[in-house]
């Protein structure tokens, strides 16, 4: 038996990453071994990272000397826990985005590469790119569209899908091959072909669809890239194309997302497709969804992931498999409860291979944007054994920040035998010299543990040890002094029979 609970967006806490020097286009991965540890990126240079599961995080500059830094970020994680930095290229000698640029570094906050590129190719502009990493063998591949002449109208320029791969780590990079039938123009709009996402199958094979002035098409390789169909495979159309207007919103797209389920479910195997158009009008944008389950050769009808009443706008999808449980992860913009361009931010998941979905607001707050403010082109999400974390951007008095959310899928959708979990405040204040309060609330009577602990895992006190507490609203407080604790990086730890969480906190001078 099941039960569907149609949520509150405060279940699942607003972490604000970063409000600093307007960043917009948000991405964000983690790692997968140790999923405490996660980067994230913004334009056009800015890098983030958290060490405790995206409850606090430290920012940076991302810096190339040689090759530049220009947006369109793309963060991804190999095995070995190293974080791998996407982006387009601004060189000191060279062309405005003329390659694609991979920076690279070992762990969260460590130093990052100056860098290695791919598909250099004269003054060619080359944009909007993504990667992925076969996990069996640590392959990175990277689709991405290059441009003849970007921006230009001459029906003698056209834009390509492109694509190449590294089998070192990021160090050197194959030679740039098209892999598209039909080519596109270079305006930038929506017979352009853009949108390349690749995705890994459970083989090894490279599957990768786009839009352009086909529609939606899909591509795959059976063999590590080197070859590709002879014929794109046709998936749906886009009515009035993917690139379209948004009250509020300086550019808007509804470029796709190719993703495979590789976890070991019912659903291993099937290739899914999300992107977003305004078939149904100008006034109702949708997030759509298609699926094969047969390697990409034919292709389910569409479906309209959000459930609300016709008429209201959904855009700036983006969408993720948890590869361990192999549900479906969705997240977007969102504004059924405004007849305004006030703005939610919502998510999406599927929990039996896209056959229907359950949507729930995860912002704490809407908020209105600005079209005189870039917010980029796309929002992001990762998933990894039911840790799962969108980023988006929003706004605040023309101040634009980066956000995540700590989602808990209890509260999505979960067995009714299960007990509804706790929820966990950070300190405060956090950092704090000797004093600081934990806050936290039980949905259901549990027995209790809180402990305050060092970086090394030592215990440093044990607050609440094996307490049967009612329902509620608790608050206990820490003195530094007490234990006679040094300045440094400490973690407390909130544990009931059905689950634990773990924070971070800093005790400064």
């Amino acid at each position: 038996m099941f039960c569907v609970i149609f949520t509150q967006a405060q279940y699942h806490e607003n972490i604000m990453i970063s409000d600093i020097n307007g960043p917009n286009e948000p991405a964000i991965y983690l790692n997968m071994k140790n999923t405490d540890q996660m980067v994230a990126g913004a334009n056009t240079n800015k890098y983030y990272y958290s060490t405790d599961g995206g409850f606090t995080w430290e920012a940076g500059t991302l810096v190339s000397p040689e090759y530049g830094v220009w947006g369109d970020p793309c963060i991804i994680s190999d095995t070995t826990g190293s974080f791998y930095f996407f982006h387009l290229s601004n060189p000191q000698i060279g062309s405005w985005i003329d390659r694609i640029v991979c920076q690279k570094v070992d762990e969260p906050g460590g130093v990052w590469n100056d860098g290695t590129y791919m598909g250099l190719n004269g003054t060619k502009a080359q944009d909007k790119e993504w990667a992925i990493v076969d996990r069996t063998n640590n392959n990175i591949y990277v689709t991405w569209t290059q441009f003849d002449d970007y921006g230009s109208s001459n029906p003698l320029d056209s834009s390509y899908i492109m694509f190449s791969k590294s089998t070192d780590e990021g160090d050197t990079w194959s030679d740039a091959k098209r892999i598209n039938q039909i080519s596109g123009d270079c305006i930038d709009d929506d017979n352009t072909v853009e949108g390349a996402v690749p995705a890994v199958g459970p083989n090894g094979e490279i599957y990768v669809s786009w839009a352009g002035p086909e529609g939606l098409v899909f591509d795959k390789s059976l063999d590590g890239g080197e070859t590709w169909l002879d014929d794109d495979i046709f998936v749906a159309p886009i009515p009035d194309g993917w690139a379209f207007e948004i009250p509020g919103i300086s550019r808007c797209n509804g470029l796709p997302i190719t993703v495979c389920d590789l976890s070991n479910g019912p659903n291993h195997g099937n290739i899914y497709i999300n992107w977003s158009d305004q078939r149904n009008g100008i006034d109702d944008t949708d997030v759509w969804f298609v699926k094969s389950t047969d390697g990409g050769k034919t292709w389910s009808k569409k479906k309209r992931v959000n459930d609300d009443p016709a008429g209201k706008q959904q855009f700036f999808t983006w969408m993720c498999v948890d590869q361990i449980t192999g549900y479906i992860y969705f997240v977007y913009y969102d504004r059924r409860e405004h007849d305004d361009i006030s703005t939610d931010v919502y998510m999406a998941v599927s929990k039996n291979g896209g056959e229907t979905f359950i949507n729930f607001k995860i912002s704490e707050s809407s908020f209105i944007p600005n079209s005189n403010l870039f917010f980029g082109d796309y929002n992001n999400i990762v998933a990894h054994n039911n840790i799962i974390r969108p980023v988006w951007i929003r706004m605040e008095n023309s101040v634009r920040s980066i956000w995540t959310a700590i989602i808990n899928p209890y509260y999505i959708y979960y067995d009714i035998d299960i007990p509804i979990p706790l929820s966990l405040q950070q300190n405060y204040p956090n950092p704090f010299k000797d004093n600081t309060w934990f806050k936290f609330k039980l949905i259901r009577s549990s027995v209790v543990n809180l402990i305050v602990f060092d970086i090394y895992g030592r215990k440093i006190s044990e607050i609440i040890v094996n307490e049967f507490m009612l329902a509620g609203k608790y608050e206990r407080k820490f003195k530094a002094s007490d234990y006679n604790l040094p300045p440094g990086i400490y973690y407390f730890s909130l544990s009931t029979e059905k689950q634990n969480i773990k924070r971070k906190m800093i005790l400064g001078n």
